[in-house]
């Protein structure tokens, strides 16, 4: 059975009876000059409201960075986000919701300890003086009990981030320990305990670091890590590592702008029609997601499965369409003066000549050969079967869309890292 790249646990959280979020604006843009984003976590929707919880989001540094900001935002919200406290500091162990002894800082923004986010604000937070390492976790711990969910949440690369912790019910932000914070694994809900690929408010970590741009890599969930599980690292993770072998003059950070379930061109989302699961299409995401990320150099561009695929609330969409958009995310990146590597989009268990898989290997051929991108990552010939292109080669297939472990590492093997300078 064809299975979309949303499955079940991404839609727990799931707001019925609601209308599809409004496109945020790009959030208003403080002084990035040397700064790059370190680490990002697109936000897909509204879902639900929060309890009187603090929520301790684990979130991975891509290089060594220092003079942290944390991005907070209410891009869906229907009402205000009162965000009353705010820390963040390094976690000490994978898995685990203490902190490293000494790092805990707290969060202020414009000087003050809380701030009131109206419906599609988003703020930075003041510089922090903590210094991270590349491939280090970040935890950051916000509480603002009830307060609209904007959310990201997937089957994740566990027990890697991005993940959180649910505290008992209070204010918990000042807390290097974790006696608070239960961390027995009780999956994507609003209970207290350790939620894997599930995170709230916090998008973006931008820092002062010797890297030299960021690289923003745009796609659904086989960006954002869905089925990533065994070694728990994703293709953008292993990528920065690679970057991370450089020079520290020649290093990029890797911020990923995954959604599960999202979508390229304007559409009907397929597997929700009120569009909290998979968040807008990228083509309406990237003043957010891409343009205002610090440092932003680089898009990797994986995008039109969902579209392609279709869903019960959409039907498969035509190659055209996706062409459509890819262009579109083409041409106004570079407007930004963004370089666009095309990545084409890997199998999907489509019957030999079917409607979706004529029309995906029409996508391929265009990104293989329109020359509208700066460069190519071809994923699909990374990871297919030579047997059987239709589908994964068996030691990196998931499911019929996703890849496992094993084929994220053979995807992040196909980037040609001479692409970016």
């Amino acid at each position: 059975m064809r299975r979309p790249l949303l499955l079940g646990l991404a839609s727990i959280l799931l707001v019925t009876g609601v209308t599809p979020p409004a496109v945020a604006s790009a959030p208003p843009q403080p002084d990035t000059a040397g700064r790059v984003a370190i680490w990002s976590g697109s936000l897909r929707g509204l879902n639900g409201t929060s309890p009187d919880t603090t929520v301790r989001n684990i979130a991975r540094a891509s290089v060594d960075a220092t003079s942290l900001r944390i991005r907070i935002g209410n891009p869906y919200g229907d009402r205000a986000l009162v965000l009353r406290a705010a820390s963040a500091g390094l976690q000490a162990r994978v898995g685990e919701a203490d902190l490293v002894a000494g790092t805990l800082r707290v969060l202020t923004f414009h000087g003050r300890r809380s701030i009131t986010l109206d419906p599609g604000e988003s703020t930075y937070s003041d510089p922090i003086a903590l210094r991270v390492r590349a491939q280090q976790n970040l935890a950051i711990s916000l509480y603002a009990p009830g307060a609209p969910i904007n959310d990201q949440v997937f089957p994740p690369p566990a027990p890697n981030p991005p993940a959180s912790f649910l505290s008992l019910a209070g204010d918990h932000t000042g807390e290097p320990g974790d006696t608070a914070y239960p961390e027995a694994n009780v999956g994507q809900n609003t209970s207290p305990g350790y939620h894997p690929g599930q995170f709230w408010w916090s998008d973006v970590v931008d820092a002062r670091s010797a890297a030299n741009g960021t690289i923003v890599a745009l796609g659904d969930s086989n960006t954002s890590g869905h089925a990533a599980t065994g070694g728990g690292d994703r293709w953008t993770d292993l990528l920065a590592r690679e970057l991370n072998e450089r020079s520290p003059g020649r290093q990029l950070a890797v911020a990923n702008a995954g959604i599960s379930g999202n979508t390229v061109s304007r559409q009907t989302n397929p597997y929700d029609p009120t569009g909290q699961c998979c968040g807008p299409p990228a083509v309406d995401r990237l003043p957010r997601d891409v343009f205002s990320v610090a440092g932003a150099e680089y898009v990797i561009l994986l995008e039109g499965t969902n579209d392609l695929g279709g869903g019960q609330a959409a039907p498969p969409a035509p190659a055209s369409q996706v062409i459509a958009a890819l262009r579109e995310v083409v041409d106004r990146s570079h407007a930004r003066g963004l370089k666009v590597i095309g990545a084409t989009l890997m199998p999907m268990c489509n019957a030999a000549g079917s409607f979706r898989e004529t029309n995906r290997l029409a996508v391929n051929e265009f990104i293989r050969t329109s020359r509208i991108f700066d460069g190519l990552i071809d994923f699909d010939a990374a990871v297919r079967d030579p047997a059987d292109p239709k589908v994964f080669r068996p030691a990196f297939k998931s499911d019929c869309y996703h890849p496992n472990a094993a084929g994220h590492a053979a995807m992040a093997a196909a980037i040609n890292t001479n692409l970016f300078r």
